[in-house]
């Protein structure tokens, strides 16, 4: 379960991060409220998962979605580079999360 709670606190750190690019500096008031609400989730979402799993990893696995499901919207909505070099390395974050989880008590 900690699991599953933990990988929801990326998501909502995806939406957040994702939701930055949206507030215009926090110039506009509903993505901004969008994204301060998102971030409170994440962060709650991840101190629960904190209960059960290590600090190091629930914090590196926590990042790490963000970033890769960060990355992957950039390249979505934005039209960021999608080169060889970098979903390589989007897919080494990806190796990390799943390789933590292999190893993790948890």
């Amino acid at each position: 379960m900690a699991w599953l709670v933990l990988v929801l606190a990326g998501l909502f750190e995806i939406g957040w991060a994702v939701g930055l690019k949206y507030t215009a500096g926090f110039t506009r008031p509903i993505p901004t409220v969008l994204t301060v609400g998102s971030m409170v989730v994440s962060l709650g979402l991840l101190g629960l998962s904190l209960k059960t799993l290590p600090l190091g990893t629930a914090y590196a696995v926590w990042t790490g979605v963000g970033t890769l499901g960060t990355a992957v919207l950039g390249i979505v909505l934005f039209g960021e580079a999608a080169d060889a070099a970098r979903l390589a390395c989007i897919g080494l974050i990806v190796a990390g999360i799943v390789g933590l989880k292999l190893v993790s008590p948890a």
